[in-house]
């Protein structure tokens, strides 16, 4: 695959996305010339992963960069992008690039039409704007969209992924909507389900409950992983209803605000392990009663 030619790298902004990639295509041999940053954090950041790299605001980040990497929040995309457009900001052989999760080519359209080459690389990990997260780069996928006829662009996006560290994943712009669903529910809700589960157990006088949760937890992600439906265990496949009946009557005492979504995901746990034949069909409709009976 051809490596793209030495860029001038503008960051907007130096967030923990956009500075973790910076520093990624700095150590790549591209060279960040500007970027953007307004929080204390921002700027600290960028003092720490893109050291010497001047501080600008975005029109200026772009006026001077071959490449625009965007990483700012979803709902500031669009604005950001038509604002840049308005200043006339965006120039013919610019590479503008997008980490949202959620947008794919169509909130660059303004760049484009200005004659920039439009591209979405999202990184399938989670940042916390440090320096161990290019070391986690090199066991990340990368989301990468453009536009579907120019399959040069398609090369350019994957090129830049692997200078990056990242193995690129072909992510059709039809695809990107359930696509970024699906990350969300996974990442975004299992930080709320373990957290749930660590205050459950402090509320039970429990200490040290992340200890006890993390080799579970650990080893129920990989078989997940590993062996799809056949790694579920527990109560709700064993068709345990008793024990299912105790759990809903101890979190709607103690636990109120955890219960729905005990019940909720224990109805989706029904239904995966019916369908895999690891949960007959009468201890699936006596714990659906169960749980139904408790809403």
């Amino acid at each position: 695959m051809t490596r793209p030619a030495r860029l001038a790298i503008g960051v907007v902004s130096a967030g923990r996305v956009g500075s973790v990639l910076g520093a990624a295509l700095w150590r790549a041999g591209h060279t960040v010339v500007a970027a953007s940053g307004i929080s204390k954090e921002s700027r600290e950041r960028a003092e720490r992963l893109l050291p010497g790299v001047p501080l600008q605001p975005p029109d200026e980040v772009v006026a001077a960069a071959d490449l625009v990497l965007l990483a700012v929040p979803d709902d500031a995309l669009a604005g950001l992008v038509r604002g840049l457009a308005a200043t006339g900001s965006w120039r013919t052989g610019q590479i503008v690039i997008h980490t949202s999760g959620a947008h794919g080519l169509d909130v660059l359209g303004p760049a484009a039409e200005a004659g920039a080459l439009p591209l979405a690389l999202h990184p399938v990990m989670t940042f916390t704007g440090r320096e161990e997260d290019l070391q986690r780069m090199a066991a990340c996928s990368v989301g990468v969209t453009a536009a579907a006829e120019d399959e040069a662009a398609w090369h350019v996006g994957e090129a830049l992924t692997m200078e990056m560290g990242g193995e690129p994943v072909r992510i059709p712009e039809t695809a990107r909507p359930l696509y970024h669903a699906a990350l969300a529910h996974g990442a975004n809700h299992l930080v709320t389900l373990v957290n749930d589960c660590v205050e459950l157990l402090r509320g039970s006088g429990i200490a040290h409950a992340e200890r006890m949760l993390g080799p579970l937890l650990s080893a129920a992600l990989d078989n997940a992983l590993r062996h799809g439906d056949r790694a579920l265990t527990g109560p709700v496949v064993r068709g345990d209803a008793g024990t299912v009946r105790r759990h809903l009557a101890v979190l709607t005492e103690r636990a109120p605000d955890v219960e729905p979504c005990y019940s909720t995901m224990a109805e989706r746990t029904v239904a995966r392990a019916t369908t895999a034949g690891l949960l007959d069909a009468g201890a699936a409709a006596e714990i659906t009663e169960l749980l139904e009976g408790n809403q």
